[in-house]
């Protein structure tokens, strides 16, 4: 019996378009501890603010933390109090960037809308879904998420301004105010010089209309840039003095400019695929035409983005994320304008690709389950020693029905001029969906700190005091703070020199002990799946 028809228009949109955004960002941030790296370490921060009441000062397991504006954990604490009751506190705190990703698609389709059409919006939308590089950070605590959403508001209100002034002059300035907010002065320095340099470059934004916009940004954005830190001179002065300096201290230029943006040209290449290759579509088609508000703002913010990047940041996956905004705009328009044979070339592509994908997924599931095939079952079980897969009905039942309406998605989708970007998005969907539904339990037991949290907190002697620290980073600093309630006291300190107890993260081959005589090893621990990282706790009289 041949397949039906599809029971929405194709490509999706209105009610359809925003369940497909949906199913994006619902998958990952919910089921799972706090994972190494950034989503524990800001979480910490969150958690910090629940435990202790840190909303001002920003804390991290006891000290001091000072390397963003807490905008970001502000809104993941309120989310976590609100839906602690339903969801653990990780959990609740982690749908902060689902929120952010969610208003950054809405300003990107908002922006898109405004400048080119309707069709574009759906585009940007799309785009922004199949970006690679926002896959992973979309769905962690991440901090970055909100200066995404601020980008893509500023844009949204840039594009708004010729028809609603005032409005969309308030709209950029919010949203420069709460970019730097969440991330500081690197948000004034990369969206800052958009409002300067818009009215120089085009003859569009040199209007009465458009000063009275950037006038009305300009006073928005004061007030909201000056509040934290007027907060913080009136309460904790010494605090926004390290803050300041910690925040000028980190914009020393790289040693190498040159090679630094080659770097991040390279890391972009798969990063923002496939935004990158349908923006330089859309420059070559309209290159006569740069000058025009759809094409000069996302350009000149791109242009922008990347010389400040490259010259105070090193190229690393976090520090692209703030291009993408700019090259999805770019690249809407070209999901209409693509050439036939580049349009399904782009869809064959994307249908193999994430076909090929979800195969392999499923089959590495299998060998979980049933040790089918023996030789990948062999591989997954040396890559976390230790873990024993369950079978979940739900979990099966959701990755079959995804599978099958990816399989209906694309034997019966009419030819369209976004085929290939919907393709592309709805594939990357099922991917991810697939791994957090298939592979979360694996993915949670190699990336946790639970486990070894709980063979700390039994090898503790009763009464233990403080435990003096050496060695742990933040995110194992956070990790110990939630699980088991252990703040350590830097090593070093008039504190540390009190305590009986000496924590040490070290390494496999070498064994670092606390200065001093009388000390005991009493327990050794590390993560079953981390063949280097050890935590060695010492005791004396």
């Amino acid at each position: 019996m041949p397949l039906p028809r599809l029971p929405f228009a194709f490509p999706p949109r209105g009610a359809v378009l925003i369940v497909f955004c949906a199913l994006y960002l619902l998958p990952g941030p919910i089921g799972h501890d706090p994972w190494k790296g950034d989503d524990a370490t800001h979480f910490g921060v969150v958690y910090s603010m629940l435990d202790g009441g840190h909303w001002l000062l920003p804390h991290l397991a006891g000290e001091v933390w000072l390397d963003s504006p807490p905008l970001y954990h502000w809104t993941a604490a309120v989310l976590a109090k609100v839906f602690g009751l339903l969801l653990p506190l990780h959990d609740a705190a982690r749908l902060a960037s689902g929120l952010f990703i969610g208003i950054m698609i809405a300003c990107l389709t908002g922006a898109a809308r405004h400048l080119v059409g309707q069709e574009a919006g759906r585009g940007a939308a799309l785009v922004a879904i199949g970006c690679l590089g926002l896959l992973v950070h979309a769905h962690e605590v991440q901090p970055a998420t909100a200066l995404l959403a601020a980008a893509a508001a500023l844009y949204c209100g840039l594009a708004l301004m010729p028809q609603h002034p005032l409005r969309g002059g308030a709209l950029a300035g919010a949203a420069l105010g709460l970019g730097f907010l969440a991330t500081g002065l690197p948000a004034l320095i990369a969206l800052g010089p958009l409002l300067m340099l818009l009215p120089l470059l085009s003859p569009h934004l040199r209007t009465p209309t458009a000063a009275r916009s950037m006038l009305a940004a300009l006073a928005v954005a004061a007030p909201l840039v000056l509040s934290w830190p007027l907060a913080l001179y009136w309460l904790e002065p010494a605090a926004l003095g390290a803050w300041w300096s910690r925040e000028l201290a980190e914009l020393r230029t790289v040693s190498n400019l040159p090679l630094a943006l080659w770097n991040f040209l390279k890391l972009l290449g798969w990063f923002a695929w496939p935004a990158l290759p349908l923006a330089l579509w859309t420059l070559w088609k309209e290159r006569r035409r740069l000058r025009e508000p759809r094409i000069l703002i996302p350009l000149t913010s791109f242009l922008i983005l990347l010389a400040v990047q490259s010259a105070f940041s090193e190229p690393r996956s976090l520090n692209v994320l703030p291009l993408l905004p700019p090259l999805v705009l770019l690249a809407a328009p070209a999901t209409l304008s693509l050439r036939r044979g580049a349009a399904n070339a782009l869809d064959w592509f994307g249908m193999m690709t994430f076909t090929l994908l979800a195969g392999l997924i499923w089959l590495g599931w299998l060998a979980m389950i049933a040790g089918v095939p023996p030789q990948v079952a062999k591989n997954l079980a040396r890559l976390a020693p230790g873990f024993v897969a369950h079978f979940s009905i739900p979990a099966f039942a959701v990755s079959l029905g995804l599978t099958f309406a990816w399989l209906w998605l694309i034997f019966k989708s009419p030819r369209a001029p976004q085929r290939g970007a919907a393709h592309w998005a709805a594939g990357l969907v099922l991917c991810w969906s697939l791994l957090m539904a298939l592979w979360l339990p694996l993915i949670d037991y190699d990336r946790s700190y639970r486990a070894v949290s709980a063979a700390l907190t039994a090898a503790l002697p009763a009464d233990h005091g403080c435990i003096a620290g050496r060695g742990l980073g933040s995110t194992q600093r956070a990790a110990f703070h939630y699980f088991a309630g252990i703040q350590t006291v830097r090593e070093g300190s008039r504190a540390a020199a009190r305590c009986r107890l000496f924590l040490i993260q070290g390494t496999l081959q070498k064994e670092a002990l606390p200065a001093g005589t009388g000390w005991r090893k009493i327990w050794e621990g590390h993560r079953p799946s981390d063949r280097n990282e050890r935590f060695r706790l010492y005791t004396r009289p």
